[in-house]
């Protein structure tokens, strides 16, 4: 399997969407119930795209199960993280963690190797993806480091397992996008019945009222963004891909700066030029 340019773009595209919907969490009154209610929706979406293009195989579903499970705890540390945390900070912490993890497991639950050059590739955009979160003033919000933190291991375990349930799917003769569906179609579900209880009926209904069509619009990000990012991955090895789709922390640093007032600095400069020659590393690896 090889990086190819064409899968390069369609990752790049992905993690624009990708960072897209969490600058639409961070900027809002209730990340929580925002999070649940975008998750929400994106199951409702996934209905009749299912419908049209049919469940995945029977192989792919231990590993979308497990994946549900999983996502759960993802919800639970991405909320928390934005509740203690600005955008600029978690976010890259949370993302540029996850692909080292991603490539250290690779080799055991993929059988996948790199090459020193790819490997330098993977390197290099999770340094410069610290290096957009982390300053000086990181351990002033230790709440947010802890559930960032936690979140990257959480992230490194459902993009193995995910892996393996595409790649389960592809090899039994049917598409990557039944099993994204799929998953979507469950995965919504558990964190928001669990936030919507939390909150009663006379607080989540209304808000989910008032905020659906911004939901709507981040669930089809959400969706799109990991759809292309599942396909990716019958396309490229694991890791590279993995660690591709976190170039999202660019996305999220200026959009953070544009629209949410986050300062970018010399060091956001810096750090953006070094994910920049990993991805060239991962490409030419």
């Amino acid at each position: 399997m090889l990086l190819t340019w064409p899968v390069v773009a369609a990752v790049l595209f992905g993690a624009l969407l990708h960072a897209s919907w969490n600058a639409l969490v961070k900027s809002s009154a209730d990340k929580a119930l925002d999070t649940a209610l975008i998750h929400l929706v994106g199951s409702l979406i996934a209905v009749p795209l299912v419908l049209l293009i049919g469940w995945p195989p029977a192989a792919a579903w231990p590993y979308i199960i497990a994946s549900v499970v999983i996502h759960i705890g993802y919800y639970i540390a991405l909320t928390g993280a934005y509740k203690h945390g600005d955008l600029g900070l978690t976010y890259p912490l949370m993302r540029g963690t996850a692909p080292l993890l991603v490539a250290l497991s690779a080799g055991l639950a993929l059988g996948e190797t790199l090459s020193p050059l790819a490997w330098a590739g993977v390197i290099g955009v999770s340094c410069g993806v610290l290096a957009l979160g982390l300053s000086r003033h990181a351990m002033d919000r230790p709440k947010a480091v802890g559930f960032a933190l936690a979140n990257a291991v959480v992230i490194a375990v459902y993009t193995v397992v995910d892996a393996l349930g595409v790649r389960a799917t592809f090899g039994a003769g049917s598409n990557a996008f039944q099993y994204v569906v799929a998953l979507f179609v469950l995965d919504g579900w558990p964190f928001a019945l669990l936030v919507f209880s939390r909150r009663g009926g006379a607080v989540a209904w209304p808000y989910a009222r008032a905020r659906w069509p911004v939901a709507a619009g981040a669930a089809a990000a959400s969706l799109g963004s990991y759809g292309i990012a599942l396909w990716a991955m019958t396309q490229a090895p694991v890791a590279t891909v993995a660690a591709l789709r976190e170039t999202s922390v660019l996305f999220a640093a200026l959009l953070g700066s544009w629209f949410l007032k986050e300062a970018f600095t010399l060091r956001r400069v810096v750090g953006t030029a070094v994910i920049v020659g990993g991805v060239m590393a991962l490409r030419l690896g």
